[in-house]
């Protein structure tokens, strides 16, 4: 009983581990049946440029015919014309991986026989067609130390039903005589060499084009996106499921993130050929990253400010609202310094993104010398919405201010009514600072130009189209169908 409680015991503890050690994904890619269709039409095609290139040995041996005795042939410069592969498909097995089913391909080749009797020789060419040829292929997904993809053939088997020769030459009719043998020869070499060239192209071709699919993105001189796989694709019978990292982290220096990923689901859509879904954990690592570096920092002063707008950020036009401005510093331009004292955290839900930052605003009034005198200290609230798209590959978008609270915390010319900023922050707010923050390359949770975005985990030459956003409670879903660009083309 003893042996028992211990093995449950240790039982429990290991499945305690795993779960501890299992860490949710910030970022998955889901890649659909039609996705998977569409790259299997290019993996086809490049399978069929392999088989053409077939290299088969020369066969040669001997046979007895009645009444003439033995007879030794030799079969040699066989060359493939042409393989084609006209009816197959692509699917998912679930906790597999996928199965190519080819039927129905054909291959036409031709070479040289040479053939001795007694002291008879000869020699002359024939044709070789192979029919109705079977390949089926599993291939096995998993993920490398690294966290790049890896893909490989678990199991290959080829069957061919006809194979048809055709002798020509003085002899030829000796050939056919003993067609079967000869074809039954070409059948086994055959079956074996297109199973290695099947091997061979998924090692040359096809995983090393899966080993394109960033790790890591960078995104400025201070960032960077890690995309690296947190365990093997997963394979449903309707998706193939592909969970990444999904977390920035500082080029200099990177630490732990004190929050974990939430459980990512994504819904049940198809209608795309791949999905990419962002968790809140990915666009939240981007602040804690940028507010780790000091990067959440962003200051106004009257060089910043554009032409058409009709204000001037200095003393005079604040002491309408701070009246012992225009005793203290008469006719001095300000700056004006705005910073996260904690990293803002972005919500995702069905009405979209938003983000209630606290900022901190300290402005100073900027004395002849040049030197900085505090002014006052505010603390700024509001809900910020985010607008969402892609282009060229990037998540692009632009940041919408509602409505603003102010708060004093701290002043160095005495007592004054806060709420008589509203409209100087508001005029601050939407002509000057939200134009900045959607062009700036440090800002909020968005890193880069908010214009410009940051990359999508996308392999080599892949261009996304009909794009689709939608927001779920803890997900920006993205929905696409892709175009493969070949290389030389753009």
């Amino acid at each position: 009983m003893g042996v028992q409680s211990l093995t449950v015991a240790c039982g429990a503890l290991a499945l305690c581990l795993a779960l501890a050690t299992a860490a949710n994904p910030g970022f998955v890619v889901r890649i659909t049946q039609a996705g998977l269709d569409y790259a299997h039409q290019h993996a086809i095609t490049v399978l069929e440029k392999e088989l053409a290139q077939l290299k088969l040995p020369d066969i040669s041996g001997d046979f007895r015919i009645w009444h003439v005795g033995k007879v030794q042939y030799e079969i040699s410069r066989l060359s493939l014309s042409s393989f084609h592969l006209p009816y197959s498909r692509i699917s998912l097995v679930p906790g597999v991986g996928l199965q190519v089913s080819i039927s129905n391909a054909f291959a036409e080749l031709d070479g040289n026989w040479r053939v001795k009797m007694h002291f008879i020789r000869d020699h002359g060419s024939f044709d070789l067609r192979v029919e109705n040829v079977y390949i089926k292929i599993h291939l096995k997904l998993g993920s490398s130390t690294s966290g790049k993809p890896t893909i490989d053939t678990s199991a290959c088997s080829t069957r061919i039903s006809n194979v048809r020769v055709h002798f020509s030459g003085k002899f030829g009719w000796l050939y056919n005589l003993f067609h079967r043998a000869i074809e039954s020869r070409f059948r086994k070499i055959l079956e074996s060499k297109v199973c290695e060239s099947v091997a061979k192209s998924v090692r040359s071709e096809l995983q090393p084009y899966a080993q394109t699919l960033p790790v890591t993105a960078k995104i400025d001189a201070m960032a960077g996106i890690d995309y690296s796989l947190v365990a093997p694709p997963t394979v449903t019978a309707q998706s193939l499921d592909v969970d990444l990292k999904g977390e920035f982290f500082s080029l200099a220096h990177r630490s732990a993130v004190p929050f974990p990923p939430l459980v990512l689901a994504l819904p049940p859509d198809h209608d795309r050929m791949v999905y990419f879904g962002a968790s809140s954990y990915f666009f939240n690592t981007a602040s804690f990253a940028y507010h780790a570096a000091g990067a959440l920092v962003f200051e106004i002063t009257n060089s910043v400010i554009p032409k058409g707008v009709e204000f001037h950020l200095n003393t005079s036009t604040f002491s309408a609202f701070v009246p012992q401005l225009e005793n203290m510093y008469p006719h001095m331009e300000m700056k004006v310094r705005l910073s996260a004292p904690s990293a803002p955290f972005l919500n995702i839900g069905p009405d979209g993104l938003s983000l209630k930052p606290v900022v901190d605003i300290q402005t100073y009034a900027i004395l002849p010398n040049s030197t900085l005198a505090p002014l006052f200290l505010l603390s700024l609230t509001g809900n910020v919405s985010a607008v969402i798209d892609v282009k060229s590959g990037h998540i692009v978008g632009s940041l919408k201010v509602g409505r603003l609270k102010l708060s004093l915390k701290r002043s160095d010319v005495g007592t004054f009514q806060v709420r008589m900023l509203q409209s100087i922050m508001n005029v601050l707010a939407s002509n000057i600072l939200l134009p900045r923050l959607n062009a700036w390359p440090r800002v909020l949770c968005f890193p880069e130009r908010l214009a410009q975005g940051f990359p999508l985990p996308l392999p080599d030459r892949i261009q996304l189209s009909n794009i689709l956003v939608g927001f779920h409670q803890n997900l920006l879903l993205l929905g696409a169908d892709v175009q493969y660009q070949p290389r030389g083309r753009r």
